[in-house]
C-alpha cells in the first residue's frame, strides 16, 4: 500500500511517499508561509504524482494557514484518488523523530510557537510512545513551569531553552518522512485542525474555549 504523508503545520513544507515501510521519495523546503504555493508542485514532483492508498496529513497544531492547506490539499486528493486520510499531530512527529535519535531521553517536551507570544507545549514519554499531559498553548513563565526540566525539541524549542539558560535537544521542523516513527494510535486523528487553543473573536458574553 502507497501511504503520502503531507507536513505543512510549521515553517517547513514536507511530503512523503512510503510504499508500505520503505521510502520512495521526499521533498521537504522551509517555506515560512509559502505552503500554498509549495505544496501541491511538491507532491506533484513525487513519482506518478504523489498517486497514494492513503494520505496522512498534519492537523496541526502550529500555522493556522498551513494546517488548513495541508488538510485541504488531503481531502481532495483523497476524493480524486479514491484514497482514505488519516491525521497526525505536529507534536507526536517532532516527538516520535526525537525518541528515534541515538542515545534520546525517556521523556521530552514538544515545543512549537503558538499565537500571541504563547508556545505550544506538549509532554511526552517514551516505551511505548505517550503524552503524559494534554497540549497546552502557554504563555513563556507558563510554559517554563510546565516543562520543567524536559529535554525540548521542537520549533521553538531553542527559544524556550534560552529562557531556561540551556540548550535544546533538537530544534528542527518536523518531517513528513518520519511519519513511519509514529505509534499506529498516532496516525489515526480524524483530518481536522487542531488549534491548540480557543479563537480569539468570541460572541459576546460567550466563555473562552481551550
Amino acid at each position: 500500500m502507497r501511504t503520502l504523508a503531507i507536513e505543512t503545520a510549521t515553517t517547513a513544507c514536507s511530503v512523503a511517499l512510503y510504499d508500505d515501510d520503505r521510502l520512495v521519495a521526499h521533498g521537504h523546503e522551509s517555506v515560512g508561509r509559502g505552503h500554498a504555493e509549495r505544496l501541491v508542485p511538491m507532491i506533484a514532483a513525487l513519482p506518478g504524482g504523489g498517486r497514494a492508498d492513503h494520505i496522512l496529513v498534519d492537523c496541526g497544531p502550529g500555522s493556522f494557514t498551513g494546517v488548513r492547506v495541508g488538510l485541504a490539499a488531503a481531502r481532495a486528493l483523497a476524493l480524486g484518488w479514491g484514497a482514505t486520510v488519516g491525521g497526525f499531530s505536529s507534536t507526536a512527529l517532532a516527538a516520535a523523530s526525537a525518541f528515534a535519535a541515538p542515545d534520546a531521553p525517556d521523556m521530552l517536551a514538544v515545543v512549537l510557537i503558538g499565537g500571541h507570544g504563547e508556545y505550544f507545549i506538549h509532554p511526552f514519554a517514551a516505551g511505548p510512545m505517550h503524552e503524559t499531559a494534554p497540549l497546552a498553548s502557554l504563555p513563556p513563565d507558563a510554559a517554563l513551569a510546565a516543562v520543567g526540566a524536559l529535554p525540548l525539541v521542537g520549533s521553538a524549542a531553542a527559544r524556550l531553552a534560552a529562557l531556561r539558560g540551556d540548550r535544546p535537544l533538537g530544534d528542527a521542523a518536523p518531517d513528513a518522512r518520519a511519519v513511519c516513527l509514529l505509534p499506529a494510535g498516532f496516525t489515526a486523528l480524524t483530518p481536522s485542525p487542531i488549534y491548540g487553543r480557543g479563537p480569539d473573536a468570541r460572541l459576546p458574553g460567550a466563555a473562552p474555549v481551550h
